[in-house]
């Protein structure tokens, strides 16, 4: 009996784990921190054996095989004893996807992965397709396949997960873009995290689809070393050459596979960066064959992500936007691109080898204020204070909601758009989101 160690009992290995024990593979579960009681749960139910809080390497090195949590970096000192044991390191996604025939529609990019893969599902459910969410949203891949497979998957890869992807085949890709972004976990060099996006397309055949920004200048340059094998489906804002998703005149065209058109205002999602979200979304259903009126009235009336733009409420005339998302710079620069009001931005987090210089000229432009919240905003005071901008320093969700109530006035927005991880004060983004959300409400 082969021997499958998994590390990490999130959703992605506590599934990935029941998916192995039910495939006959001797399995064994450990996790550095604690397990979460749900994944407890999960475990026992499948007769699993875990570990929490260390690793204890002979249960660990003598793993034929190991699947590992996105969120482990490859310098973790017990990785790099199994890569120097010569054992193979998977994803969940890698290993679920040996054990399902279903199609995959699967979405990466710097940013605007959750708004389109949810947009996509949207369109999906909505048309009656059999299909599941998985990846970085939705339940674990693994998990579904072992316990309720569907036969298509709607899935959101980080460029951690494409890193342990191998032989996992895509029918549909999707690219959004490619921007500078967690860097830290790439020898600070652009050129080794735009390698791990393009991994997406790397099993396509001609039988497959390639979604991809056209404008895109990284992107550009990324596919003068890879020759995709799928068939192309470039978008763009406005209709260009090779293009065939983009706007014109006021409205939304795919040109193929399926010719299709609506008014772009009809589109549930607003600004510049949701024409592009918008425009894969339907290229994806148009190919998946969907019909055209179930393509409009989903991209109609699709509700939005939470933790991204959404609004909050409106406090004394004052307008509180969680963006808590946007953990790079290029997703602040979107948040902002969209703002039509006076703005006071909140900034700051764990810093992943940010350069800020591409939102300056829209923070000079769009911004009243600026709230720092972080352990240490060191490096924010050292780039923005010379602005001339009012700017406070805040170490606590709390103080900060109180900087911006006493800043803002009717009329302004109040932007929580962080361009940093959140690991510093926070669980996660979404525990960000939560606690900016519930101090807002209670102003």
């Amino acid at each position: 009996m082969k021997r499958i160690v998994v590390l990490g009992a999130g959703e992605s290995g506590a599934g990935a784990a029941v998916l192995a024990k039910k495939e006959g593979f001797d399995v064994f579960v450990s996790d550095m921190s604690d397990i979460k009681d749900k994944y407890k749960a999960l475990l026992d139910s499948h007769g699993i054996a875990w570990e929490e809080g260390h690793h204890t390497e002979e249960l660990i090195l003598n793993a034929d095989e190991v699947i590992k949590s996105p969120g482990i970096p490859t310098e973790a000192p017990m990785i790099q004893k199994i890569v120097q044991k010569g054992i193979h390191i998977i994803s969940e996604i890698e290993f679920a996807g040996r054990y399902t025939d279903a199609k995959m529609v699967c979405i990466t990019g710097s940013n605007g992965k959750t708004t389109t893969t949810s947009l996509i599902y949207h369109i999906f459910k909505s048309a009656g397709y059999d299909v599941g969410l998985a990846g970085n949203i939705g339940h674990s891949l693994a998990l579904q396949v072992a316990e309720s497979p569907h036969q298509w998957y709607i899935i959101e890869l980080s460029s951690f997960q494409l890193d342990n992807m191998y032989d996992f085949h895509v029918n549909i890709a999707i690219l959004l873009n490619i921007t500078p972004d967690h860097l830290d976990r790439y020898e600070f060099k652009f050129e080794n995290y735009a390698a791990a996006k393009m991994r997406i397309i790397q099993n396509q055949t001609a039988a497959d689809s390639f979604i991809y920004w056209n404008d895109d200048p990284v992107i550009k340059g990324e596919l003068t070393h890879y020759e995709p094998h799928a068939t192309c489906y470039p978008f763009a804002e406005h209709r260009d050459e090779g293009a065939v998703g983009y706007i014109q005149d006021g409205q939304y065209v795919i040109d193929r596979p399926v010719p299709f058109t609506m008014p772009q205002s009809e589109l549930s999602l607003t600004g510049k960066h949701n024409i592009y979200n918008s425009l894969a979304a339907g290229l994806a259903a148009d190919i998946a064959g969907i019909a055209h009126e179930v393509i409009r009235k989903g991209l109609g009336d699709f509700p939005g992500v939470e933790h991204r733009l959404e609004k909050v409420c409106r406090v004394d005339g004052v307008q509180y936007v969680n963006d808590s998302k946007a953990t790079n710079v290029d997703a602040c620069w979107y948040a902002l691109e969209s703002m039509t009001t006076p703005t006071i931005l909140i900034l700051g987090g764990k810093d992943k080898g940010n350069d800020y210089t591409a939102i300056k000229d829209l923070v000079a432009q769009k911004c009243k204020a600026l709230v720092y919240l972080g352990a240490d905003n060191t490096k924010l005071h050292h780039f923005f204070d010379g602005m001339g901008i009012p700017v406070r320093d805040t170490h606590s969700m709390k103080d900060c909601v109180a900087a911006c109530h006493e800043l803002a006035e009717a009329g302004d927005t109040v932007l929580l758009s962080p361009c940093c991880a959140s690991f510093d004060l926070f669980k996660n983004m979404e525990d960000r989101g939560e606690q900016f959300k519930a101090l807002v409400r209670n102003l």
